[in-house]
C-alpha cells in the first residue's frame, strides 16, 4: 500500500447536547491491543460516565473492525462512530465517545447525530493525515554543480532532508517511488552523468495538506 490515511496524534473535544455533555476522543493505534488499551483507559478516567461508546480499525485493509454501543440502544452509537472512520478511510485509529447524561431523551435518531459528531470532533481534534510510502535518493556532486542541482530539486518539488558537505556534496532527497527514475533521470541529465546517486531506505512518511510533516 502506498498510501493510507490515519490521524496525527491523540485528540479529544466536546459538546453539549439537550444538556447531555459528550466527549469525543481519538488515538493512532498500531495494534488491536493497543486499540483496546486506550478504551480501557478512557473508561477508567470516565467510569462515573452514562456511556463510553468505542470503535477502532486496525490494519491497511481495516481487517480489524469492532465497536460497542456500551448501553445506547443498539444501532445508536457503536455503528455511527465506526461508520465515522471509515468514511474518512481511517486506517489504525481507536475513537471512544463519552456521554454523561443530562436528564433529557435524545431518541434513536438524536443518539447517532451526537455519538456521529462525537466521534468526528475527536478525529478533528486529532488532526487528519495521511501517510505516503516515499523513498530516500541520495544525490552526490562536485561543489560546482550546487547551484544548478539545488534549483532543479526545488523546481521539481521534491524534499531535501538534508544536505551533507564533505569532500563533495551529498543531497539526501524524499521521493515518491514512482518519481524516482524522472528525478534520475533529470539530475543525471543536468550533471552530464558525473552525479552519483544511490538509493536509501523506503518508509512511510506524514503528510498533512500535501506537505510532509517530520514526525
Amino acid at each position: 500500500m502506498n498510501s493510507y490515511r490515519t490521524i496525527y496524534e491523540y485528540g479529544s473535544d466536546e459538546f453539549t447536547e439537550e444538556r447531555s455533555r459528550f466527549i469525543g476522543y481519538a488515538k493512532p493505534v498500531k495494534t488491536e491491543e493497543e486499540a483496546i488499551e486506550f478504551v480501557n483507559e478512557i473508561k477508567k478516567k470516565h467510569k462515573d460516565a452514562t456511556h463510553n461508546v468505542w470503535a477502532y480499525t486496525i490494519g491497511p485493509t481495516m481487517n480489524i473492525q469492532r465497536y460497542s454501543d456500551d448501553g445506547e440502544p443498539q444501532g445508536t452509537a457503536g455503528i455511527p462512530t465506526l461508520e465515522v472512520i471509515k468514511k474518512e478511510d481511517l486506517r489504525d485509529v481507536a475513537v471512544v465517545v463519552t456521554r454523561y447524561f443530562g436528564g433529557i431523551k435524545l431518541g434513536a435518531g438524536g443518539l447517532v447525530r451526537a455519538y456521529t459528531k462525537g466521534a468526528k470532533i475527536g478525529l478533528e481534534a486529532a488532526g487528519i493525515i495521511d501517510r505516503i510510502w516515499y523513498q530516500e535518493v541520495k544525490i552526490k556532486i562536485d561543489y560546482n554543480q550546487i547551484g544548478k542541482v539545488q534549483n532543479e530539486i526545488m523546481n521539481l518539488g521534491y524534499f531535501v532532508k538534508d544536505t551533507i558537505y564533505l569532500e563533495d556534496v551529498e543531497f539526501i532527497i524524499y521521493s515518491k517511488p514512482e518519481d524516482r527514475d524522472a528525478l534520475v533521470e533529470r539530475i543525471t541529465d543536468i550533471t552530464n552523468g558525473t552525479a552519483k546517486i544511490s538509493d536509501g531506505e523506503e518508509f512511510y512518511l506524514t503528510e498533512k495538506d500535501g506537505k510532509i510533516i517530520l514526525d
